[in-house]
């Protein structure tokens, strides 16, 4: 169990780090999803046409920042609604994904390519010996590794680092940061830059993992991802926590679809039904906090 929510939930860590980054720079990414569609799609087929899943995943991820660097530039240079730009992108990526699938493989269908196989960590055998945990973690895929290596550093970078903290200053005022000789719209260009990155990264975890591409494979994540953090309380650690819960119920919803009893389609609404609720809770335990902090006042 523990292994299957550890798998579960990299691509939300990654794709929770990179949203958390482009809230901090004050413009929330909506573009998460989409750019994990683009990801999963692309990280496959470069994947299969050069015979390697490193250089298909890492090439995606660099042509995924630079995508999202020029849609952070256009929404500077024309003012347009980050909003309705990253929903925009969101939309065009399920159609983008099934016209080449379409005109490349004929179909848009599962696209599947068992001779990749993805190498393991070469630090895997001293993860063995480790008690308690080293069957569970020695099954993991190099991307949950690199998932929570990233969260980790994430978390140093914005809360340790100057340029992390200048990151944040930018985003909460940015005039006053204007002031300060800090150039905003930099900061947020870089910030949409990495979570494009980081997104891709999760669309690729999500395709090499089953081993295919899936068509809806990515089914609503980036929105989870985007909850996660405010869940998280807009921090690393709490965006990492409200991964695994959401990965948790994730996996007792497959572990559901044995039971008849159970609607397929409430299985598949779980994570996004825990969301809600649990964005609602967050809410009413804030406003229950804040009004106390007045009577006491």
């Amino acid at each position: 169990m523990i292994a299957g929510i550890l798998t579960s939930a990299t691509p939300l860590l990654l794709a929770g780090l990179g949203a958390l980054l482009t809230e901090f720079s004050g413009a929330l990414g909506i573009f998460i999803e989409g750019f994990m569609v683009l990801g999963s799609f692309f990280a496959f087929v470069l994947a299969v046409n050069l015979g390697s899943v490193w250089w298909g995943t890492l090439l995606t991820a660099l042509l995924g920042a630079v995508t999202g660097w020029a849609l952070a530039r256009f929404i500077h240079k024309t003012r347009a609604n980050p909003f309705i730009a990253g929903l925009a992108l969101n939309l065009a990526a399920g159609g983008v994904t099934d016209s080449l699938s379409r005109i490349w493989f004929g179909t848009k269908g599962v696209l599947r390519a068992p001779e990749l196989s993805i190498p393991g960590p070469v630090f895997i055998p001293l993860i063995e010996k480790l008690p308690g945990v080293g069957k569970i973690l020695s099954g993991q895929l190099p991307f949950t590794y690199a998932a929570w290596v990233l969260v980790i550093l994430g978390g140093l970078f914005i809360g340790k680092t100057p340029l992390g903290l200048r990151l944040r200053a930018a985003g909460r005022s940015p005039l006053a940061a204007e002031e300060r000789g800090l150039h905003p719209a930099w900061y947020r260009e870089g910030a949409w830059a990495a979570a494009a990155f980081l997104a891709c990264l999760a669309g690729a975890a999500l395709s090499f993992r089953v081993g295919a591409y899936t068509p809806g494979g990515v089914a609503g994540r980036g929105w989870i991802a985007l909850a996660a953090i405010y869940l998280g309380f807009r921090t690393v650690r709490g965006t990492a926590v409200a991964a695994l819960v959401f990965a948790l119920a994730e996996y007792v919803g497959f572990g559901l679809q044995g039971f008849d009893a159970v609607p397929a389609t409430v299985l598949l609404g779980l994570p996004s039904g825990l969301a809600l609720l649990l964005y609602t809770l967050s809410h009413v335990a804030a406003g229950g906090s804040v009004a106390h902090g007045r009577r006491r006042g």
